[in-house]
């Protein structure tokens, strides 16, 4: 009688990819995976040979790594990698937490600091009429009293390309009226069949305390004769 084969179950597949590798949360050689929580890498999961100290608390130069994390512990410190990819890694010896909690702080005031942008368009064509043109000029005060760029144009229709410079001296003209209000970040530039040119709003004025110390000034002088008046009745 032929033998059948005996049936063991499915064997496991060898080779690498044969099952999931132990620590896949973390990176190469063991070195912690780098996240928005931790986006550096720190101390001994540093795997340079050698790195480039650098900052205020350190002789700055090139260290071997075991030289580099002796300095960061004599001072209590942390090894921070700081460019992972420069050619050797930059590092600086300073407190891990501190060292985060400085850049979140930074990243903070520098997106405070970066306000949006608003530009408003404002069209003319190259033969706009004077109450067309006070009407737009109106509207243009009042953006860049907002904040707000203004970027005006002269739009050129078939052959009215003929007038380009009369489009020219327009916004120059614009320009010149807006000058209280906003500066020229760009000169009439024509691109295609349009003829732009680009304001950018003054600084707001500081408010004026003159005329209110000017007015009590005024004030006091016209009480003093009254005084003096007062003064005399009570001599007589």
């Amino acid at each position: 009688m032929e033998k059948k084969p005996q049936f063991s179950g499915p064997r496991r597949p060898m080779g690498a990819g044969a099952g999931p590798r132990s620590g896949g949360m973390r990176g190469r050689k063991g070195a912690p995976q780098r996240d928005e929580r931790n986006p550096y890498v720190i101390n001994e999961h540093i795997r340079a040979r050698e790195v480039r100290l650098v900052g205020d608390n350190v002789e700055q130069g090139v260290y071997p790594l075991h030289q580099a994390l002796k300095i960061a512990e004599q001072q209590e410190l942390d090894l921070i990698e700081i460019s992972p990819n420069a050619e050797p890694p930059v590092c600086r010896i300073l407190d891990y937490q501190k060292f985060l909690y400085q850049q979140k702080k930074r990243q903070k005031e520098q997106k405070a600091k970066a306000a949006k942008v608003v530009v408003k368009e404002i069209r003319f064509g190259p033969q706009t009429d004077d109450h067309d043109y006070n009407f737009k000029l109106k509207h243009a005060i009042g953006f860049l009293k907002e904040g707000s760029k203004v970027k005006a144009y002269v739009f050129f229709r078939g052959r009215s390309i003929l007038f380009k410079e009369q489009g020219e001296v327009l916004l120059l003209r614009f320009a010149n009226d807006l000058e209280e209000y906003g500066k020229v970040e760009m000169m009439p530039v024509l691109e295609g069949k349009r003829m732009t040119i680009m304001l950018t709003p003054l600084k707001a004025p500081a408010k004026k305390d003159a005329p209110a110390k000017d007015k009590g000034e005024k004030q006091d002088k016209g009480q003093k004769p009254e005084a003096a008046k007062n003064t005399d009745s009570k001599e007589n």
